[in-house]
């Protein structure tokens, strides 16, 4: 009887002892169920997250993209536009060069024209100053005076339309432009304002208009 009991007993510790490594292992198992689900719902978590990362930074990447097309278009109408008011400049600078070149030829040849013009005075003055009559003389230096005074006024006028003209190339000035006599200095020869020898007074005048002397006959030839 004793070893049927202790048998019994053996059977019934044993069962307990299974009964309890079940409840442990169920509990072990549950726990680990827990933490799968916890483990799966932040998975969950992190992929959403990982989605709307990739769907900010295509976003972001396509937003980028615009703004560099945006920029580049804008940067190549700008150098375009730069080319292109450059090539009109370059024209400019041409076509003002090559009015300069016939201003500065039209002085040159007035300046010509002057010395001439001074070199007939004065042949017209040692011709006036050779002997002749004494009723012919005084009406041959009057004349011959009259003359040079004629061709030095012509000559004076000459230079202050090519100034004028100078003028209004270098400060881009339209033709209805009057300039004072101040402004057409550094244009005159040694930057001095001429005077009519007869005592004329000059008007400047436009610069499309011929300047005048107030001598009738003292006319620039147009």
């Amino acid at each position: 009887m004793k070893l049927k009991d202790w048998l019994l007993w053996f059977c019934v510790v044993a069962l307990l002892v299974t009964e309890a490594f079940l409840l442990s292992a169920n509990r072990q198992k549950e726990a680990a169920r827990v933490e799968l689900r916890e483990a799966k719902t932040e998975l969950e978590q992190l992929h959403a997250q990982l989605d709307q990362l990739k769907n900010s930074s295509v976003a972001t990447l396509s937003a980028d993209n615009g703004r560099l097309r945006a920029e580049n278009q804008a940067l190549t109408q700008k150098f375009a536009r730069l080319q292109e008011e450059a090539r009109q400049s370059q024209q400019q600078a041409q076509k003002l060069t090559q009015q300069l070149e016939t201003t500065r030829s039209a002085v040159q040849q007035q300046q010509q024209q002057l010395q001439q013009m001074q070199e007939e005075s004065q042949q017209a003055s040692q011709q006036a100053n050779q002997p002749a009559s004494t009723t012919t003389e005084p009406a041959a230096d009057s004349a011959a005076s009259a003359v040079a005074q004629l061709n030095a006024c012509v000559n004076n006028l000459r230079q202050i339309d090519a100034a004028k003209q100078q003028w209004a190339l270098e400060n881009n000035r339209p033709a209805n432009a009057v300039p004072t006599a101040q402004d057409l200095l550094p244009y005159l020869p040694d930057g001095v304002f001429p005077v009519c020898p007869a005592g004329g007074v000059y008007t400047i005048n436009a610069v499309g208009v011929l300047p005048t002397c107030s001598v009738p006959s003292h006319v620039l030839p147009q």
